[in-house]
């Protein structure tokens, strides 16, 4: 059974310990942190990938990082099929190479109902852990390639409006900054706070 996360509650469900997770919103300054790398594999780690699974699936959506619920773990959930039955559990990823370039628009549950093009690495090669802890290198494309930078971006303390032009990128956090105050009237003595 699967929840809507409309208003991104934090949810127990009995005995699987399935949890959605909080997602932070643009321009929430948390999403400006910096991930550090996970020492060790452990259950604690398998726990933040399977809640952040359920999360992502639930929102729903491509791919989700650690930085976007307020961890500071290095961790990466992706999962690009129509079926929603390949999840990738990145760890520590480091990209190695990058070639070629793509056109693509994109959005992002941090930047909800935001979609832009954004040019970035048609191809991409990078060296991750799985969930059990093993390294694993990776060659992607197309869309996995792009979803794969999407998300590092967000572990370096990046979004996708960085690449749009301080314009939109304005009108884009006026945008969002209203629509919270409209949903949650504390937001707006938060508000202040402005980052892009």
């Amino acid at each position: 059974m699967w929840y809507s996360i409309l208003d991104t509650l934090i949810l127990i469900r009995d005995d699987n310990h399935m949890a959605l997770l909080e997602i932070l919103y643009f321009p929430d300054p948390r999403l400006r942190n910096i991930a550090k790398p996970v020492q060790t594999v452990d259950a604690g780690i398998r726990q933040l990938l399977d809640d952040m699974l359920d999360t992502m699936y639930a929102a729903p959506g491509i791919g989700l990082a650690a930085t976007q619920i307020n961890s500071d773990k290095r961790v990466v959930v992706i999962d690009v099929s129509e079926e929603k039955d390949q999840p990738l559990c990145l760890i520590n990823p480091e990209i190695l190479e990058l070639e070629g370039v793509e056109e693509m628009e994109e959005g992002c549950l941090s930047v909800p109902g935001v979609f832009e093009t954004v040019q970035r690495a048609d191809q991409v090669r990078l060296r991750a852990l799985d969930r059990d802890g093993k390294s694993v290198e990776i060659q992607a494309g197309g869309l996995l390639a792009v979803c794969i930078q999407h998300e590092i971006d967000h572990l370096d303390g990046k979004l996708f409006v960085d690449y749009l032009s301080q314009l939109k990128r304005t009108r884009i956090r006026k945008k969002l900054e209203k629509e919270q105050r409209q949903t949650n009237p504390e937001v707006d003595a938060k508000s202040s706070q402005r980052v892009i």
